[in-house]
């Protein structure tokens, strides 16, 4: 019935003649076998086995593997339900993950077990992935990488098998042309004219479609011409969800432009109802509810045709006031808060933009000169004036 000190751990013989074995593991707590063993060896044996397994840093208590071993895998579906679950999220983002997950992970992927997941799994259904929509795609895929590294932080799997390259991002397949600003007045004068601020607001001022709608006479300074952005409506399964604009950089003040001023105060007085809470761009039926998106996507169709712009999106006016903006030597930093990025690669899109403008203002200036007839200068030959060049005309 006594025991017999070892090196690590011990083990007794027991009053039924069994013998028992047990430890003081990593965390300093005593862990005996779960069983008990007919000879010592066999005890002893066990204890060796025990010792290799404190040097490993997934170490875990004899009866803890022991219920591990007799639990069920997590499938990748358990745990991206847990997952989904478990976030605060905004309404919009919530149904784009449940919509990713439904369509297009789980339907694959969902019954594999956690453990299964390996990185030429996630490559074979990354490849049959709506190939034809590469941003639908990439969101998917950033969207199991998500899930993955959180499996991977909760120790239920040793590494993120999400390891295809460059499949986190797509390609904009879809080049954005800004209107031009006859192509804006003709937009403006084709919408009614409850609409028409808001296509100018849109196209000068930069503001996304639902902080439009969600605009209110409070968030209006008209003395000093400035919007005040803390909102945006969404439609999320056909109901419309007020909430933060899409990113804490959202919130912010929008300066509009002087030449602006009188439509916006005119606005204001003929189709805004009084009261700080009155909304700027009401529904047609009920000033008190929120402008549905398709009377306004009904309104742009025929704006657009008119404008000879059937390819221009309501989000693209955003597009062009950035691009304006950065024109008008609007810096990095100027253009993100202006704009409500969080980060500055979008912004950097409306800078790249302008600068790609400068060939057709330098061709833009030859067609200046050509029209008054003016030559180009020539370099003068012989100058004296202290080697340095001269100009004159020829």
């Amino acid at each position: 019935m006594g025991s017999r000190r070892r090196g690590f751990g011990r083990v007794r013989r027991l009053p039924s003649g069994r013998y028992q074995a047990g430890y003081l593991g990593p965390d300093l707590s005593l862990h005996n076998a779960l069983d008990t063993f007919h000879t010592r060896e066999d005890a002893e044996a066990w204890l060796s086995r025990e010792r290799e397994l404190t040097h490993s840093e997934n170490w875990r208590p004899p009866r803890v593997r022991a219920e591990l071993a007799h639990r069920k895998p997590a499938t990748l579906e358990t745990f991206a339900e847990a997952w989904l679950g478990s976030r605060t999220l905004k309404p919009r983002t919530h149904a784009l993950y449940r919509s990713l997950l439904d369509r297009f992970i789980l339907p694959g992927l969902g019954d594999l077990p956690l453990k299964d997941l390996s990185p030429a799994t996630v490559r074979a259904w990354h490849a049959t992935v709506t190939p034809n929509r590469p941003t639908q795609r990439a969101h998917a895929y950033s969207l199991l990488r998500s899930i993955c590294a959180t499996a991977v932080t909760d120790d239920l799997i040793v590494a993120n098998p999400c390891r295809v390259a460059g499949a986190g991002s797509a390609t904009r397949a879809r080049r954005i042309v800004p209107p031009t600003l006859p192509q804006i007045e003709t937009l403006v004068r084709s919408m009614p004219e409850p609409y028409q601020l808001f296509v100018l607001l849109a196209a000068w001022c930069g503001l996304r479609l639902g902080e439009l709608i969600e605009l209110r006479r409070k968030d209006v300074d008209c003395e000093a011409l400035v919007l005040h952005v803390t909102r945006a409506a969404t439609r999320v399964s056909g109901e419309v969800v007020i909430g933060v604009p899409k990113s804490d950089a959202g919130i912010r003040s929008v300066h509009v432009p002087p030449h602006l001023g009188p439509v916006l105060l005119a606005h204001l007085r003929q189709h805004v109802q009084p009261g700080g809470e009155a909304l700027i761009f009401p529904s047609v039926k009920d000033p008190d509810s929120t402008l549905h998106h398709q009377t306004l996507y009904k309104q742009w169709e025929h704006a657009r045709v008119a404008a000879g712009r059937p390819d221009l999106r309501i989000h693209d006016l955003r597009h062009g006031a950035a691009v304006m903006a950065a024109q008008s030597g609007a810096t990095l930093a100027e253009l993100m808060q202006r704009l409500g990025h969080s980060t500055s690669r979008a912004a950097m899109r409306y800078q790249h933009a302008a600068l790609g403008r400068d060939a057709e203002i330098a061709v833009a200036l030859s067609e200046m000169a050509r029209r008054v007839d003016v030559s180009p200068p020539v370099l003068r030959k012989g100058s004296r004036s202290g080697g340095h060049a001269s100009f004159r005309p020829r």
